[in-house]
């Protein structure tokens, strides 16, 4: 069985969707309409922009959203017969697999940035990468900090996940990981710190905006972030959906059952190779590629 996968924020590269932009009058109008409705021209950033400017929150999510769903649509043979995305991916693969429309995807994935970005102004915050240390250490260090703010965020693969919370959780938690014999850990280039308890307001103003939103039901299951579950059901996915800003990112458990559920191919679509990279070292014997037009 063949599994799409979509990457989430960090993938992002100068120049990415150019080659799509020239080369297809449809893909070139999409891009066009999603300058429209996003009220500035994301494709000048897009293909001409400093890192700067693409690692604004609210240029990033929807940039890698139009890549990644962009990609899909202009693949000929697109037709996944189960999807994922981690993070934000998971608003691409939503859309690739017709539970949302193009229009409706992207304003939801704007909307959710601009939150972010706002809840990351109102609570200084990070995040950091803990490598080589168990899932359970980790879950039990953050809980061991009673006075700051500092959860598991995405698990990401064997021996690699994130921590997320307030400055001085994430650096108390970090100096106690590193005493349990942590590898590494990497605090991360990122605005705030996502999937934790302090996108709480962003979680309540996308909540009002999915709420709003109509969505069909998918054309294949999709694994969502916060239970590594698949789902089919239009109210789960939204309430999962709304979960998923506050909740973790279980990408480990979401590839783990859909190898379980028959994936035998695993292809991402998107900027990037940083899903094939993860789904290699959570599931050794796949096969894993990129989209290729």
């Amino acid at each position: 069985m063949k599994a799409y996968v979509f990457p989430g924020q960090g993938s992002q590269f100068k120049g990415m969707g150019k080659d799509l932009y020239d080369h297809s009058e449809s893909a070139k109008a999409l891009f066009e309409k999603a300058n429209e409705i996003l009220g500035f021209r994301i494709t000048d950033i897009m293909f001409e922009g400093t890192d700067e400017e693409l690692k604004q929150t609210k240029v990033t999510q929807p940039a890698i959203f139009l890549h990644s769903v962009i990609l899909a649509k202009e693949t000929a043979d697109f037709q996944p017969e189960m999807v994922a995305g981690h993070s934000l991916g998971e608003f691409s693969a939503l859309v690739s697999a017709g539970a949302l429309s193009f229009e409706d995807g992207l304003r939801l994935v704007s909307a959710r940035a601009l939150a972010m970005q706002k809840a990351c102004e109102n609570n200084p915050s990070t995040m950091a990468a803990v490598l080589n240390l168990s899932d359970e250490v980790i879950e039990e260090i953050c809980a061991s900090i009673s006075d700051e703010v500092v959860v598991a965020a995405n698990y990401n693969c064997p021996g690699q996940v994130v921590i997320s919370g307030s400055n001085e959780g994430v650096a108390q938690a970090g100096e106690k990981l590193k005493a349990a014999g942590a590898k590494r850990v990497l605090l991360l280039p990122v605005g705030g710190a996502f999937h934790s308890p302090l996108m709480e307001s962003a979680r309540e103003e996308l909540a009002a905006a999915i709420e709003a939103t109509h969505f069909e039901q998918p054309s294949c299951p999709i694994y969502q972030n916060v239970n590594a579950q698949p789902s089919t059901d239009v109210e789960t996915i939204k309430a999962n959906l709304i979960a998923q800003l506050t909740g973790a990112v279980r990408w480990t458990q979401s590839v783990r059952n859909m190898v379980e559920d028959g994936a035998t191919v695993f292809v991402e679509c998107g900027p990037g190779k940083v899903l094939q990279g993860l789904v290699k070292k959570i599931a050794p014997t796949v096969e894993t590629s990129g989209v290729s037009l």
